[in-house]
C-alpha cells in the first residue's frame, strides 16, 4: 500500500510466510491469503505485494508469456500492485530442512546471477508506471564457503553484471529496479561495517570495471549504474542480532552512499543468558531454519553460534552471558512470555521517521516462522496474524 506520496514510500508484507514453490501455488496465495489481508488492512486502496519468487517458479513465468499476462489480470482485478520480490531463498523455503541451503547458490555462481535476471524481467513487466522495483538477495554467500580472494571477486563480476543488466532494462522499459543484499549473521556480508567495506573496497572497483566492460562506458557512468542498482536490504531483526543500533546503521550507510533498496521490519527473539533463560529457547530449536544466536556478556564481549542447538549444548561458551539473541523471527506485536522478549525495542519512533523521510521507498514485513513457533506462541490463523503486524507498523509509520 502507499504510505506517502513525497517522499514515496510503501508497504507490503513478504509472501514468503505461504508456502509454495511452483507459481501456482504463489498465485494460489496471492488469491486466498493476500486477498484476505487485503481486505483487513488495504480495503479501499491499492494493495502492494512482496512476493517471493524462487527459481522454479521464476523459471515457468519466464518460460511463458501466457502466464505473466494472467498474473497481472489476477493483479487487476484484486487491486494488487508488486513492488518488490525475495530472491534470496533459490530452492525449497518450507516443509523440509532449508538451514544453510537457503545461502545456495551464492553470488559466486552463474545460477544465482542468471536466476536474478529472470526475477527482474518478471517484476518489471509488473511494475506500474513511476514505481521502483526492488529484490533482496542472500548477502553475497555464507561465511564459511568464501575461502579465497577469487571467491570475492567473482561475487563483485556477477554483481555488476546484474547492475549493467538493470541499467539495460531501464533503458528498455522505463522500470527501475535495484537489487538489496541482504546481510545477515554467520554470512560473508554480516555487520554494517563488513558490508560497508565490501561496497567501497571491492563492487565499487572489480563491479565498477565489470560494468564497463560490459557497457564499454566511462568510470563515472559505471560507478553511477552500480550505486543506483546495488544496494542494501536492511533488515531490522539481522541488524539487532549485530548488537547495532538500527537509526545508526541506516544513517551509516546513507552516509556512505549506499542505497537502501528495501527495509524489512522483524524482530529477532530475545533474553537474558540465565539458566533458566537458556532453557526457554529450547522449544525454539526447530530443525527447518537457521536460527545463529549472539550474546553479550557483561563486559561487552561477544560470542556467536551458527544455529541454536550449538548454542545450546555449549555451556562452557554460555557462562558470563548477559544478553542472548535469537535470529527466530517473531511477530512484530510479540510482547513477551516470561523469560522471553524481542528486539521489536530497537525500533525507537526515530527510526520510523527515517523511514517517512526518505530512507527508502519500500518497507516489507517479513515474519515467515508462524508455521514452526513453539504452540504456546502461536498466533493463530496466518492471515489475521499479518493484519496484527499491519496494525503495528501503521500505527508507527
Amino acid at each position: 500500500m502507499i504510505v506517502q506520496h513525497q517522499p514515496p514510500l510503501h508497504l507490503t508484507y513478504c509472501l514468503n510466510i505461504h508456502p509454495g514453490e511452483s507459481w501456482a501455488e504463489n498465485l494460489a496465495a496471492i488469491r486466498e491469503k493476500a486477498a484476505r489481508v487485503r481486505e483487513f488492512v488495504g480495503s479501499g486502496q491499492w494493495f502492494g505485494l512482496g512476493l517471493r519468487l524462487g527459481a522454479r517458479a521464476a523459471a515457468e513465468l519466464a518460460a511463458d508469456a501466457g502466464l505473466r499476462h494472467a498474473a497481472l489480470d489476477v493483479f487487476a482485478e484484486n487491486q494488487f500492485y508488486p513492488f518488490s520480490v525475495n530472491a534470496f531463498p533459490y530452492g525449497q523455503f518450507h516443509a523440509g530442512t532449508v538451514k544453510e541451503n537457503v545461502y545456495a547458490p551464492d553470488w559466486r555462481t552463474m545460477e544465482r546471477r542468471d536466476y536474478t535476471f529472470q526475477v527482474a524481467d518478471i517484476l518489471a513487466g509488473w511494475l506500474p508506471e513511476g514505481v521502483d522495483g526492488s529484490i533482496s538477495t542472500v548477502p553475497g554467500s555464507f561465511k564459511g564457503w568464501i575461502e579465497t580472494e577469487s571467491h570475492v571477486e567473482a561475487m563483485a563480476l556477477n554483481l555488476g553484471a546484474v547492475a549493467a543488466y538493470l541499467a539495460a532494462l531501464r533503458e528498455d522499459t522505463g522500470r527501475e529496479i535495484h537489487l538489496g543484499l541482504e546481510p545477515e549473521p554467520s554470512c560473508y556480508l554480516e555487520t554494517t561495517a563488513e558490508t560497508v567495506s565490501f561496497f567501497k573496497d571491492v563492487l565499487w572497483s572489480t563491479g565498477v570495471e565489470e560494468v564497463k566492460r560490459i557497457r564499454s562506458c566511462y568510470t563515472s557512468e559505471a560507478e553511477e549504474i552500480v550505486r543506483r542498482h546495488i544496494g542494501v536490504c536492511f533488515d531490522t531483526c539481522h541488524v539487532a542480532l549485530q548488537f547495532e543500533d538500527p537509526v545508526e546503521a541506516l544513517q551509516t550507510y546513507r552516509r556512505e552512499g549506499i542505497r537502501i533498496s528495501k527495509v524489512q521490519l522483524s524482530a529477532a527473539l530475545m533474553t537474558g543468558g540465565k539458566p533458566e533463560d537458556w532453557l526457554a529457547l529450547r522449544p525454539f530449536a526447530e530443525g527447518v531454519y537457521l536460527h545463529q544466536v549472539k550474546a553479550r556478556t557483561a563486559d561487552g564481549q561477544m560470542r556467536s553460534w551458527i544455529d541454536l542447538p550449538l548454542a545450546l549444548v555449549d555451556d562452557a561458551g554460555r557462562e558470563g552471558v548477559q544478553q542472548t539473541r535469537v535470529h527466530f523471527h517473531v511477530p512484530l506485536f510479540f510482547k513477551g512470555n516470561g523469560p522471553l522478549a524481542s528486539t521489536v525495542s530497537t525500533l525507537s519512533p526515530e527510526f520510523f521517521q527515517q523511514l517517512r523521510a526518505g530512507a527508502t521507498s519500500h518497507v516489507e514485513i517479513e515474519t515467515y516462522t508462524f508455521d514452526v513457533l513453539p504452540p504456546e506462541m502461536a498466533a493463530g490463523d496466518v492471515v489475521n496474524s499479518i493484519a496484527r503486524e499491519y496494525a503495528w507498523v501503521q500505527e508507527r509509520l
